[in-house]
Formats: C-alpha cells, sequence, structure tokens
C-alpha cells in the first residue's frame, strides 16, 4: 500500500516546498522504499542560488525517508519524537549535481539498529538503475516533551 505526499506531510515535521517526497513505495519493520519527482521543481529550497542542485542534497531526502519509516513503525498511540542526524558514514556521490537524473528518485532506506534514543539506517538513492549517492546515516532521537 503506498502513501502520498499529503499523508508523509502530515507525518514529519517538513513541509511546503521542503517536504521533497512524493510517495512511500512500500515498507517493513526494517526498511522503507520512497519515490521523490519533487526535488525536480525549481522552487526547492535546497536549490543553489544559481538554480543547481547538489548531490549532497539528496541527503536530506534520504533522511525524510527515514523519518517517515520511523512513523510507520512507531506505536500508532506514540507521540513524535523529533529526530536530529548526527552522523554520515561512507557517504558516496556519484556526481557532484542530482540536475542530470533522468527520471524519479528511488530511495531506499534499511534499518541497521535502532533504539529509544536513536537509530542507524543505510541508504541509496537511485534514478533508474544508476546509483546517485548512498551512505550511513545516524540519528538521535530528542526528548519528549
Amino acid at each position: 500500500m503506498s502513501i502520498g505526499h499529503e499523508q508523509i506531510q502530515g507525518m514529519i515535521p517538513h513541509s511546503g516546498t521542503m517536504c521533497l517526497l512524493d510517495e512511500v513505495l512500500d515498507w517493513d519493520a526494517a526498511s522503507v522504499r520512497c519515490l521523490s519527482r519533487r526535488y525536480r521543481n525549481a522552487e526547492n529550497p535546497l536549490r543553489r542560488p544559481d538554480g543547481t542542485l547538489g548531490t549532497a542534497c539528496g541527503i536530506e531526502i534520504a533522511a525524510q525517508a527515514m523519518a517517515v519509516h520511523g512513523r510507520l513503525t512507531a506505536p500508532e498511540d506514540g507521540v513524535p519524537v523529533p529526530g536530529y542526524l548526527v552522523s554520515l558514514r561512507d557517504v558516496r556521490l556519484a556526481s557532484p549535481l542530482l540536475d542530470d537524473t533522468k527520471g524519479p528518485l528511488l530511495i531506499e532506506a534499511k534499518l541497521l539498529m535502532g533504539d529509544g534514543s536513536g537509530a542507524t539506517y543505510e541508504f541509496a538513492v537511485t534514478s533508474q538503475g544508476t546509483p546517485w549517492l548512498s551512505g550511513r546515516a545516524t540519528v538521535l532521537f530528542g526528548a519528549e516533551k
């Protein structure tokens, strides 16, 4: 069962043009797969003043997929807890710019470990089978208020 953009905006703190995910394709307890076409929009707030979009901006898109996964796998009656990206490891960028992609981005995030204080994910961003970036990210969860 896929989840659309409007539902995604209700699940994560990113809204308006900053919510760069169009759809959650599928997920389970250990992973999520999302699609982004919005990264191509001219009003994408991550674009540089010259209009280009650096490939490293894909890390933000992958982090949004991780945030969605956290909400999808959290207890239904749980209060959303903010997450803070605190570490990136083994990040590989295939190109300086995402502008050369031919289609939507497929974002895959796999939970490597996690508990109530944080989580570590492995992520990959591809477009039509071409890898654009990959790496590992650690997120720490903020204290509930």
